[in-house]
């Protein structure tokens, strides 16, 4: 659906307005050239190509004329709004005032968070280390489960009682099961134990294959009855294909640790 189309973009401009009041980090433009002027505060390009970006997202600098037009129309409803005798008022109130600064404050913070990550240099080596830290960290096998999932311990309780009096997981799995694979029987497929949430990660790893729950594990979706129907040897993704995502990773470990060092000092 395209939410860019002629008139509509003039029916969304409060949309819009508290869209782009809620704030976004974006980079804009190096001109500043006077794009238009709304009760004498001049509203340059900089300001027009960040609210371009922020509405359209990796468009922001593919607009056409028709969206040009009506994002321009949008952007200065927003001016009017804010130079209008009563924002200045509403400026002054508490709420308003912690808005604003928390505003302020988080674009500078990205800002000058960015600039830090721009400058982490990694290594080949690094990237490396990471990359086996991960396999060591992952488990060794992948399993094959169904689970029937339910919104209380006594259901769970009491379907465990029927496939301990030989009724089969599947059908119940059907009949029962709240959760999306029901109608499949509570198929989960393969997976690893990262994809699932811990407590149901765990009780998998603990059984053996072909075993169901001898007790209900609950998470946060309710309680699950779970089936390990098997697990084999997982296979490990290849360097190159997670090498951008390991580097992040280690940028991701040096920024915590320089901010870590930035905590300590605003403590002293």
């Amino acid at each position: 659906m395209d939410l860019m189309n002629g008139s509509r973009l003039r029916g969304t401009r409060l949309a819009a307005i508290s869209l782009f009041a809620a704030g976004s980090f974006a980079a804009g433009t190096a001109s500043a050239d006077t794009i238009f002027t709304v009760n004498g505060v001049d509203v340059d390009s900089a300001v027009v190509d960040l609210y371009f970006s922020s509405r359209l997202g990796q468009q922001g600098g593919q607009v056409t004329p028709e969206q040009r037009i009506a994002l321009v129309a949008e952007l200065k409803d927003i001016y009017i709004l804010a130079t209008q005798p009563s924002a200045s008022e509403y400026g002054k109130k508490p709420e308003i005032a912690a808005q604003i600064q928390l505003q302020e404050k988080s674009i500078l913070a990205q800002a000058v968070a960015a600039e830090y990550f721009s400058g982490i240099d990694v290594t080949e080596e690094e990237i490396l280390a990471e990359y086996n830290l991960k396999l060591e960290q992952e488990s060794p096998l992948e399993f094959k489960a169904r689970h029937i999932l339910v919104q209380t311990q006594a259901e769970a309780i009491e379907i465990i009682e029927q496939l301990d009096g030989g009724a089969g997981f599947e059908d119940l799995a059907k009949e029962k099961s709240t959760g999306p694979s029901g109608p499949n029987g509570g198929d989960l497929g393969w997976f690893s134990p990262a994809q699932m949430v811990q407590p149901f990660s765990i009780a998998v790893q603990a059984m053996e294959n072909g075993a169901y729950s001898a007790q209900p594990v609950q998470t946060q979706f309710g309680w699950h009855v779970i089936l390990r129907e098997d697990s084999r040897e997982s296979t490990p993704p290849p360097f190159e294909s997670v090498k951008d995502e390991m580097k992040a990773s280690v940028q991701q470990r040096k920024f915590q640790d320089h901010l870590a060092e930035l905590r300590k000092a605003a403590e002293e």
